[in-house]
């Protein structure tokens, strides 16, 4: 192998040298590229000299102006600077306006203009930043020196002989000001950059920061999340949205797009259109909470439910969207459950029932064998009979989502009172004030006994939640499409997050399941069914120890 040439290496240092900003360098050198123009300049005098005035060499004041000026070269390689205090290389073109004024004198009748070499150490201390109205006082007095200290010496006193060369320092004065209010204004421009780049350095960091603490967070999450951008590119997505994406994925499709994932509805196989998979309505700028969504196949197939928020730029225009895969395979299959072994004891309880009732019913069908207490009694085993068979019907149809109805032309009016009247006894010993406001008649075509069974739930819902006693007000009112039935108490009322699982099957408020009040949280999911087989809605608004308003609305 061939040995670098040392020449080469060499300049490659001197190239490096001048490439590099002036602030770069060591002190050391920047010291001397500020005295090198001078000595430069001082060798090409020299030269001059020595080719067309040999004789001037022989001037001492030359000669000393020569070798002062290689010493402070000298003197610029070998002092170690940095360790001096900042400002003690100024001293430099101070000495540099002596060594001019030597050879100024001494090389005048060979070389005119050799004074003109002053400008360099002026620019030099007004470019330094330093103690500039010093710098701009030496730029006048230090020419000033080098062309009256002659006259001085020589004893020319004559205002003609100090007139005449006073231009000469007012000019390099006015190089010296010029120079030093540029400097300043660098000086201020380069402070300015640098709170400007020190600025952007924290901002960076602190934004570096966020975003490891951003992605962290992110990685660190129970959740699929994905954000994309307004043209639907993923711009930023988690590990576990990764595997649910990996999963979604056909394996004999490498890069599919959306519409070709194995998204599917809730009923696990049928595919889910384009127009309603999460991230689609995500990048049209929809919002939405909890979408289920199946997502794989087979065995590996899992449930998701999906929420999605747009994300706005700084006009509000949609610039993208964050959507979030939470997994609720285990919830589901649990709520399934729960739901079959409803639905089994159901059926198991039916049997029985059923049996009573025809039992309880033959002895009924004769009564004369029977005295007057064990038909009363019978009777009471017979309605209570009826109302767990319809109630095992009712969990039974809820599981199906289906409740039968037999709609007929009704007096909604006469069901309320029916409901009131039959309440009333209870209400009076709870000490509730009940009232209803009705009209004489309202008629609606509906299923007389699901509605009575909405009505005597309320009703009884209302009665049993104000165990302090209030008011409860049964009103009905029609309007030209539509019957409305509303049930209103002064009780204990809800909290927003009880009122979004009210009608939810089973769900019991935290006091209410802390109390003596029964119930096991069917009532309110059988009403909305049967409303909603009537194509109606229920709704209700509650306030926490204010009470609670729910509000029947059916077609006429």
């Amino acid at each position: 192998m061939t040995q670098p040439n040392t020449w080469d290496i060499d300049e490659k240092k001197r190239l490096l040298i001048f490439r590099r900003s002036f602030h770069e360098h060591s002190l050391r050198m920047r010291v001397v590229l500020s005295q090198l123009p001078l000595s430069v300049t001082t060798c090409i005098a020299a030269i001059l000299v020595y080719v067309f005035f040999p004789e001037t060499l022989e001037n001492p004041l030359f000669l000393l102006f020569l070798l002062s000026q290689a010493l402070l070269l000298a003197v610029c390689f070998i002092v170690p600077w940095h360790r001096l205090p900042f400002p003690s290389f100024l001293v430099i073109p101070v000495l540099d306006m002596v060594s001019i004024a030597f050879g100024r004198e001494g090389g005048q009748e060979s070389l005119t203009g050799l004074s003109v070499l002053v400008v360099l150490p002026v620019i030099w201390l007004c470019a330094s930043g330093l103690y500039p109205r010093l710098a701009i006082a030496l730029s006048f007095f230090g020419p000033l020196a080098i062309v009256w200290a002659p006259l001085l010496i020589r004893g020319t006193f004559t205002v003609q002989a100090f007139t005449k060369p006073l231009l000469f320092p007012i000019l390099i004065l006015g190089i010296g000001v010029s120079v030093s209010v540029l400097t300043l204004s660098m000086v201020r421009q380069q402070r300015a950059l640098e709170e400007k780049d020190e600025a952007l350095k924290e901002a960076l960091g602190a934004s570096t920061k966020q975003e490891r603490l951003v992605n962290t967070v992110m990685e660190a999450l129970p959740l699929g999340v994905v954000a994309v951008d307004g043209d639907g590119n993923d711009i930023l997505m988690n590990r576990r949205q990764r595997r649910t994406h990996l999963l979604a994925t056909p394996k004999d499709i490498e890069d599919p797009n959306e519409s070709q994932l194995l998204v599917f509805d809730e009923d696990r196989t049928s595919p889910l259109p384009a127009d309603r998979r999460p991230v689609r309505r995500a990048v049209l700028g929809e919002s939405f909470t909890d979408q289920l969504v199946w997502i794989g196949q087979g065995s590996e197939q899992r449930a998701f439910t999906t929420s999605a928020r747009p994300m706005l730029d700084d006009a509000g225009n949609f610039a993208g969207s964050v959507v979030v895969f939470s997994d609720v395979t285990e919830l589901v299959n649990a709520l399934a459950a729960k739901d079959d072994f409803v639905a089994n004891v159901s059926h198991e309880f039916r049997t029985p029932l059923t049996s009573i009732l025809g039992y309880v019913e033959l002895l009924l069908d004769d009564p004369a064998g029977l005295d007057h207490m064990a038909v009363t009694q019978l009777g009471i085993v017979q309605r209570n009979a009826d109302r767990l068979l319809t109630l095992v019907s009712d969990l039974l149809a809820v599981r199906s989502g289906q409740i039968a109805i037999q709609p007929h032309a009704v007096d909604v009016a006469e069901l309320v009172r029916g409901s009131v009247n039959s309440a009333g006894p209870r209400a009076a010993k709870a000490g509730i004030r009940l009232s209803m406001d009705v009209p004489d008649a309202l008629e609606a075509h509906v299923d007389s006994s699901r509605i009575a069974q909405v009505l005597d739930n309320l009703v009884s819902n209302a009665i049993k939640y104000s165990p302090d006693g209030g008011d409860v007000v049964v009103a009905a009112w029609e309007d030209q499409e539509h019957v409305f039935c509303r049930v209103s108490d002064t009780g204990m009322g809800m909290t927003e997050e009880e009122q979004a699982e009210a009608f939810t099957k089973f769900f019991r408020a935290g006091s209410v399941r802390n109390s003596t009040i029964p119930g096991v949280g069917l009532g309110l999911p059988i009403s909305k069914a049967i409303v909603e087989a009537h194509g109606g809605t229920i709704t209700l608004q509650s306030e926490p120890g204010r009470g609670t308003s729910f509000t029947v609305r059916m077609p006429a």
